[in-house]
């Protein structure tokens, strides 16, 4: 015990600074990052997503199962030293049993894959943790961070495409309430079916292609020269090498890289389509078809996108991973999502004049992105029939995100941003129906299952009935064009329902 004592003796405690790659937060500190981590929970809310969390630790196994075993050298581990059988596994394998979650992915799958039978189809989750990761510090990756993870679970497969672009609409979102525009950052997507096409024709071995994923991943990273060096220790040699970033890394236009990818024509055809969904969800401008976007991971199954700010930076990633559920003892079932990180988001709003200057006004702007979102379904949107089908997106789009009051010039979370004397309405949170009943009594009654407090029955461009599920009345008709006002000297003229929704709610 003596000589214990004697070596803790000789640690100076003022020599002792905070683990390299980890932050203090002092309460300004912590007041910027509540700032970023309340509008993603917000964004989330008003789309419909619901919060999930699980261990800060789980099983190593866990991490292993999905990435392999080289996995665990990436990892911070962890065990009590208290139980025999945790200190034999580390003296036998020089693994700990536990390690401190990288991602989230693994919990999300297991905690799917527990419950699958009992749960709604899809499940909308996500959640705002933190993580751990075992690499080199650098700007914009840290050891310790918080990330966004947001996913759809389940549905049918002729839903891929639209869940594809939920999940991208809402990153947008995020973008956009924070106040950055397409010109700083856009949603970078490519297609894992294409890839895999692709490397069908070069002859590339389906046990050889997660390797070359993983270098044309990190291709930018490590530089031309990196990637030849790396690309000659694989099959194929630095010939397979040239030909890959020839077709995937130099910038090909989009309809050369729809023409690399096409395998026949269904890779191009869900390429458009996924176009098509994304302009309907409202984010046009904010996306673009790119085959440099390949994702390491192998579970990735479909569509994978990035989130590029300043034509380089990767703020946040995602993709489809359809066999990852099935791989933890759910049933096959068919996800997507993304994760996003606080530590490079918050230098991408620096650099643009974007985050609060000083305590008051953080505060204020963390108060009214907490008191502005309802945790209950404030307008629930269903078709009134099939040919009105393709105007339930752009509608959601447009109460998710709000309308900007006329002139509005100011910084994201100024007061005066929604202005109702000046013709904003704020943000809500609107659902839209997963049943595929055209039974409209059945829709309504999915909508108080859901806890709505209005539904929106859409029966064209200028007639949408709104009902007041609480006072079950009907309020009226109204217009889904957030440019339509009331006008006297056109009386038969319906406003947007969105304001008819923001005056009856009183805010």
């Amino acid at each position: 015990m003596a000589s214990s004592d004697s070596k803790a003796a000789k640690v100076d405690p003022r020599s002792i600074g905070s683990p390299k790659g980890t932050r203090d937060f002092y309460p300004e500190d912590l007041l910027r990052r509540r700032y970023i981590t309340e509008v993603w929970r917000a964004v989330s809310i008003r789309h419909g997503f619901e919060e999930i969390d699980g261990p800060t630790f789980e099983h190593s196994e866990l991490y292993a199962v999905k990435s392999g075993e080289g996995i665990l050298g990436e990892l911070f581990q962890a065990f009590s030293g208290k139980a025999d059988d945790e200190r034999e596994q580390v003296r036998e394998t020089g693994n700990a049993p536990f390690a401190l979650r990288p991602e989230f992915t693994p919990t999300l799958a297991r905690m799917y894959a527990a419950k699958a039978k009992q749960l709604p189809k899809p499940v909308r989750w996500f959640c705002v943790p933190n993580f751990f990761r075992a690499e080199k510090p650098q700007r914009g990756r840290l050891r310790e961070f918080m990330q966004w993870n947001v996913d759809v679970i389940g549905g049918e497969e002729h839903e891929a495409v639209a869940h594809d672009a939920e999940i991208i609409g809402t990153l947008v979102a995020a973008m956009r309430t924070l106040g950055l525009r397409s010109e700083h950052s856009r949603v970078h997507f490519s297609s894992r079916h294409g890839i895999d096409n692709l490397f069908s024709a070069l002859g590339v071995d389906p046990a050889d292609r997660d390797s070359w994923l993983q270098l044309l991943d990190e291709a930018k990273k490590i530089g031309p020269i990196g990637y030849l060096q790396r690309a000659h220790a694989l099959p194929g040699g630095a010939d397979l090498g040239k030909k890959l970033s020839r077709l995937l890394l130099d910038e090909p236009t989009e309809g050369q890289a729809e023409t690399a990818l096409s395998g026949g024509g269904d890779v191009s055809r869900g390429i458009r389509e996924l176009g098509t969904a994304l302009n309907q969800s409202g984010v046009e401008g904010w996306h673009r078809f790119d085959l440099n976007i390949v994702r390491g991971l192998a579970y990735y199954t479909g569509t994978v996108f990035e989130l590029i700010a300043e034509g380089e930076r990767a703020v946040a990633g995602g993709g489809r991973y359809d066999n990852l559920i099935e791989l933890f003892g759910g049933p096959p079932t068919p996800a997507c999502g993304f994760g996003m990180g606080d530590v490079v988001l918050g230098n991408l709003l620096d650099d643009h004049g974007l985050m609060p200057a000083d305590g008051a006004a953080m505060m204020d702007a963390i108060q009214r992105t907490v008191s502005g979102v309802s945790l209950r379904p404030e307008v629930f949107v269903v078709s009134g029939g099939e040919e009105h089908d393709h105007l339930v997106q752009p509608l959601l789009a447009n109460l998710r995100s709000g309308i900007e009051a006329d002139g509005f010039d100011g910084k994201p979370w100024d007061v005066a941003r929604f202005d109702a004397t000046s013709g904003g309405v704020r943000p809500m949170h609107a659902r839209t129906t997963a049943k595929a009943t055209r039974n409209l009594k059945k829709l309504l009654a999915d909508a108080e299952r859901q806890h709505a407090r209005f539904a929106v029955v859409i029966h064209g461009d200028e007639k949408v009935q709104l009902k007041d599920l609480d006072a079950r009345e009907d309020v009226g008709d109204f217009a889904i064009d957030p440019s339509a006002r009331e006008d006297a000297d056109l009386p038969q003229r319906r406003p947007y329902v969105g304001r008819a929704i923001r005056d009856r709610l009183g805010n």
